[in-house]
């Protein structure tokens, strides 16, 4: 059985480098890959681009299709909200672990050294942080981990508060950035009463002609919206 995966991009200025990460995340082994030629459209069918069908002739029973996101196969908006549902419990799994650090911090424990943000860029990073710009653009403008950038804004976050170390530590807010088509879906749902108010005071960030709404809950409550999610793979509820 083959591990085949599938890349694309839409543009010849673009690469495959955001794909390739998150296959490597994946930890997908002994891979045969299918790569379209750069500028390959989105506008044509699957089955009208080369290297897609040459997957297909490729394929066998029992082999497995990886593809990093589900855009890069088809495009409409049903699948744009599940992909975008999809990237939405990728960054809860990166926060949850950063999540776990910082609780892991408050009891004396370190997760080991992080870069930090220099003096130097640290109001940039302020002023960038205040007009909308996500922890993880910033970490990936600045070539530092988010948890560099947490802690250049930390008396900006809405989940900052002071941790009493004679105490055991709290289950603390994870601040997320809702894709806004996830976040229309789940306001046409119905909500625990804690849901519903994390939705309510989440900050519309405006991104071009779309938007995403900056989320700050405890982990449980980011979960319970994460499942009611689950009508965009197909499932029940």
């Amino acid at each position: 059985m083959a591990n085949l995966v599938y890349k694309r991009v839409s543009t010849d200025q673009q690469s495959t480098a955001r794909q390739n990460l998150v296959l490597d995340e994946a930890g997908i082994e002994d891979l045969v890959a299918f790569e379209e030629a750069p500028g390959t459209s989105s506008r044509l069918h699957p089955l009208q681009r080369p290297k897609f069908r040459e997957l297909l002739n490729y394929a066998r029973p029992g082999d497995t299709v990886h593809i990093s996101e589900m855009f890069r196969l088809v495009r409409g908006t049903g699948v744009q909200t599940l992909a975008a549902a999809g990237e939405l419990q990728r960054d809860l799994q990166r926060e949850l672990t950063y999540d776990g650090l910082r609780a892991a911090e408050a009891k004396g424990s370190k997760g080991g050294r992080r870069p930090a943000v220099s003096a130097a860029k640290t109001a940039d990073v302020r002023a960038a942080y205040l007009e909308g710009r996500t922890i993880a653009a910033l970490a990936r403008d600045h070539g530092v981990s988010r948890g560099a950038i947490r802690t250049a804004v930390a008396d900006l976050l809405p989940d900052h508060a002071a941790i009493n170390e004679d105490s055991p530590a709290p289950e603390l807010p994870v601040t997320l950035d809702m894709p806004g088509k996830v976040a229309d879906f789940l306001r046409a749902r119905e909500l625990d009463p804690a849901e519903q108010e994390a939705l309510d005071q989440g900050v519309t960030v405006r991104r071009g002609q779309g938007y995403t709404l900056r989320v700050s809950a405890v982990p449980a409550v980011h979960l319970g919206l994460l499942a009611r999610c689950q009508p965009l793979d197909g499932g029940h509820g």
